[in-house]
């Protein structure tokens, strides 16, 4: 059985467009022509529609004929059309490693940041502008504009699990120190929980460091308030009381039942004060805004709707690593891990000693 050869794609020349006129106007078949110059036979039809025209004979009946020169002509024009030529050319590596990253859940600033961060070389290099340009014209065979990070939604009004009672004002944002609210001082969290379905069941609490953006997820029981306040136990165990107190410094959180025992989230078992609590102003959630982002990253891992039961937590610490391992623009695309690394190194605390 005779081998079927494989053409390298290759654009048509004017030279080529001249040997296709001699030999077609010489009545040589498509499928000749295609094998005489290494063109596929749909690449010679469309060339001939291109360059057609009606030649009059001396009998006064018309012809069709290829001419060269018009479809060079025509060609030529359509190249204005296109604008200028796609840096990506043929570099199949680098559409690859981002079709790759694309569909692990990164950003194209995020791949492009990666590739910053960790000295990767392609023939390739473009801007963050360009990158989302190739994405939305669809350069990339296996990745569209429906692969990026969350579009902008309009958001329906989130009900909001209010406390029976109202913290006492010593609690509120407002009494919070400064260098927690500009992001100067290391271990202030802000937190919240995430529910799965609507009905009882287990949720998860996202818990996030200020500075680092360092991200923390726990499964606790339900939604409640001892629930809280038993993950914030289980911490403590996990690390000790010493790390703990440096780590976990404050919370911020909003109004929501879970957060609503006070003392047994700012003191350990054995009452001594571990850490302070703040109270987010009612439909506020922007005063934990970074929170409210990395809870954006959980819910492309678990839509909501989803029992948090089904997840494993292996699964759960995958999400986790995801998160804090994501190159950031905020840090010149450093992850959030390696800063809250050195902020632990800082501290006197090894990273090994503890379990996230």
């Amino acid at each position: 059985m005779k081998e079927k050869r494989e053409r390298a794609y290759r654009r048509i020349k004017a030279s080529d467009r001249y040997k296709i006129e001699a030999l077609y106007n010489a009545k040589v078949p498509v499928k000749k022509i295609a094998e005489e110059l290494g063109f596929s036979k749909v690449t010679i039809y469309a060339e001939l529609k291109r360059g057609a025209y009606q030649h009059r004979n001396t009998d006064w009946t018309d012809t069709t004929k290829y001419s060269a020169y018009k479809a060079q002509r025509n060609a030529d024009y359509n190249a204005t059309a296109k604008g200028a030529q796609l840096k990506i050319g043929n570099d199949f590596e680098f559409a690859k490693f981002v079709e790759t990253m694309i569909l692990a859940g990164y950003s194209p600033a995020a791949v492009l940041g990666f590739i910053k961060d960790n000295n990767l070389e392609f023939k390739t290099k473009v801007c963050r502008v360009t990158l989302y340009s190739y994405i939305d014209k669809g350069v990339f065979r296996n990745i569209s504009n429906k692969n990026l990070l969350r579009k902008a939604k309009k958001r329906k009004h989130k009900k909001i699990h209010r406390a029976k009672k109202l913290p006492n004002i010593a609690h509120s944002i407002e009494k919070r120190p400064k260098d927690i609210q500009n992001r100067t001082s290391f271990g202030h969290w802000e937190l919240d929980s995430v529910i799965g379905t609507q009905t009882k069941g287990k949720t998860i609490l996202s818990f996030t460091e200020r500075k680092t953006r360092m991200q923390l997820i726990l499964v606790a029981k339900d939604k409640s308030a001892a629930s809280t306040v038993n993950a914030l136990n289980h911490i403590e165990r996990k690390i000790g009381t010493r790390n703990f107190r440096k780590i976990f410094k404050s919370f911020t959180c909003d109004n929501g039942t879970e957060f609503s025992n006070t003392n047994g989230m700012e003191f350990s078992p054995s009452g001594k004060q571990r850490t302070t609590v703040y109270y987010c102003h009612p439909y506020c959630s922007s005063e934990r805004g970074s929170n409210e982002n990395q809870n954006g990253f959980i819910r492309r891992f678990i839509p909501k709707g989803t029992a948090i039961s089904k997840y494993t937590p292996g699964e759960i610490k995958e999400i986790q690593d995801f998160i804090n391992y994501y190159p950031r623009g905020i840090f010149d695309y450093k992850s959030s891990a390696a800063l809250f690394e050195i902020e632990l190194q800082k501290i006197g605390i090894q990273k090994n000693s503890i379990f996230f």
